[in-house]
């Protein structure tokens, strides 16, 4: 914990935050109570060899022409997600698949690719039609801005989304929907997002980079790029060091997902498949399915099912082990 961060404040903490905050902190005070063994014993085991996701049937296209369904975010016992046809000016919408399978449309008009959720129970989208990071109140109401620009100019088209447990947002911004509306940066970047509003560059040498995750306890960034490189950011004092390489060689890597080991569950995109990577960036297991992929979330009751998002299609597996809400 950081200093002037008592267990008590911790505790509380817990209680009211929700979703990947509650996520992270109840990791961190699991490894400090317990110690890692505890903890590989109470929150499951991490898949291993060959496995097989099954489509959702329920999910059906909600428009005409072909479309990617990206984001998956797991919030109030529903899984959110984004829908997007996949030519300019990328038309979006976000849906929710409930229990028992049902789909309904809850923002129309949303312009948004990745999704999250706050310590407020805030959905948080990646808009690339306002080129911006925006929040949807948990209550209902106004979409409010998050993050609009960065030294004066809008964003290419925010991708992917990761929260920490202090509020701290990062995203990614590579250039793919672009073509959404005018303007954007002058490079395909990595951007922080601090508590008071303000916007950094965290990493603007890499070609589109795509998924973005936080380790449980937050102390590592990771960031996908069409480089084929999954790269690790170690954070100290809320600031993400440098990247280095920790996997090479993935085919279309995109969005991404951890479970509660800290393992990185990464999507490639054209290779219809998800990998499962230890935190050192060993292979541990294979997740295939029929169709091009985007993303995945971890949800369900017990919060081991994991859903992975693709082109006209919603994956799930169940597995033995839980994860990050996104």
């Amino acid at each position: 914990m950081r200093p002037g961060f008592s267990f008590r404040h911790h505790i509380a903490m817990t209680m009211t935050m929700t979703m990947t905050a509650t996520f992270r902190l109840s990791i961190l005070a699991a490894l400090l109570l317990t110690g890692p063994a505890a903890l590989a014993a109470s929150c499951g085991q991490a898949p291993k060899g060959e496995l097989a996701a099954q489509r959702i049937a329920a999910v059906q296209p909600s428009r005409e022409g072909a479309s990617l369904y990206e984001g998956p975010v797991w919030r109030g016992g529903a899984l959110y997600f984004s829908d997007f046809a996949t030519s300019a000016p990328f038309p979006s919408r976000i849906r929710k698949l409930s229990s028992g399978d049902s789909v309904v449309t809850v923002v129309e008009d949303s312009g948004s690719n990745g999704l999250a959720v706050d310590a407020r129970g805030a959905l948080v989208a990646a808009t690339h039609k306002d080129k911006a990071v925006a929040a949807y109140p948990p209550g209902g109401g106004k979409r409010v801005a998050v993050a609009a620009s960065y030294m004066g100019a809008v964003f290419n088209s925010p991708n992917d989304i990761a929260i920490a447990a202090d509020g701290t947002l990062y995203f990614t911004d590579p250039d793919y929907q672009k073509a959404a509306a005018p303007g954007g940066q002058p490079v395909t970047g990595v951007y922080r997002v601090g508590t008071n509003g303000d916007v950094t560059l965290v990493d603007g040498s890499r070609r589109n980079p795509n998924g973005i995750a936080l380790s449980p306890a937050g102390d590592t960034l990771y960031v996908t790029a069409a480089d084929g490189a999954l790269h690790a950011h170690a954070i100290a004092d809320g600031r993400p060091a440098p990247g280095r390489l920790l996997v090479a060689g993935l085919d279309g890597p995109d969005g991404m997902t951890v479970d509660c080991h800290g393992n990185l569950y990464v999507t490639e995109h054209s290779a219809r498949r998800l990998r499962v990577f230890s935190p050192r960036g060993g292979e541990l297991a294979t997740i295939r399915v029929d169709a091009n992929v985007t993303n995945a979330a971890f949800g369900g009751d017990d919060g081991k099912t994991l859903f992975i998002t693709g082109a006209g299609a919603i994956w799930r597996v169940k597995l033995d082990v839980t994860g990050a809400p996104y």
